[in-house]
């Protein structure tokens, strides 16, 4: 894989406004390199909805941002936000060939009210997660108004690959808000 590549593939999905870039710059970090808190939160095989979770002491409820079917694929730009707030903890994008999971798991990621990695663990989906890549971000304006940011600061995210029944399904993007 290609970091840089797949991010702006997955970036590509659903392009910002003229003027509006998601990032300054965005830079492949080696895992061991990855600064705490974020290789705690990033460097690993786990659903990140439970690690943010984790991280933070609370829920995660899912903002489905934009989502719409391309070739056959399920795409989506999300937001993870703490549960019952607006206060943004995750950015990310989805790329999903639904073909590998069951109709009730597709009709719930359909109807876009619970956090992906949620539903398939609740429906006991048999998954794996390939950690990709991690990445630092220098935030845009884009990730700015996103994660609730200033423009210039930095934080980090990962590509990432989630097997469903042993068929790579789900390529992913996501990132951290900002972690002291």
């Amino acid at each position: 894989m290609n970091p840089l590549k797949e991010l702006q593939e997955l970036v590509g999905l659903f392009p910002e406004p003229e003027g509006h870039q998601l990032y300054q710059t965005a830079e492949h970090v080696a895992k061991e390199a990855t600064p705490e808190p974020y290789h705690r939160m990033l460097v690993h095989e786990h659903h990140m909805t439970i690690s943010m979770e984790s991280f933070h002491d609370c829920t995660v409820d899912v903002e489905v941002m934009a989502s719409r079917f391309e070739d056959g694929l399920y795409l989506r730009k999300i937001r993870l936000h703490k549960s019952g707030t607006k206060d943004a903890v995750q950015f990310g994008y989805v790329r999903f060939n639904l073909d590998y999971v069951t109709e009730k798991v597709r009709a719930e990621i359909l109807a876009e009210k619970t956090p992906l990695g949620r539903v398939l663990i609740q429906h006991n989906v048999f998954r794996h997660v390939d950690l990709g890549a991690i990445l630092r971000f220098t935030a845009g304006p884009g990730l700015a108004e996103y994660l609730n940011m200033n423009v210039g600061q930095t934080t980090y995210g990962r590509l990432a690959t989630i097997f469903c029944n042993g068929a790579p399904a789900i390529d992913l993007l996501e990132v951290s808000s900002p972690l002291d």
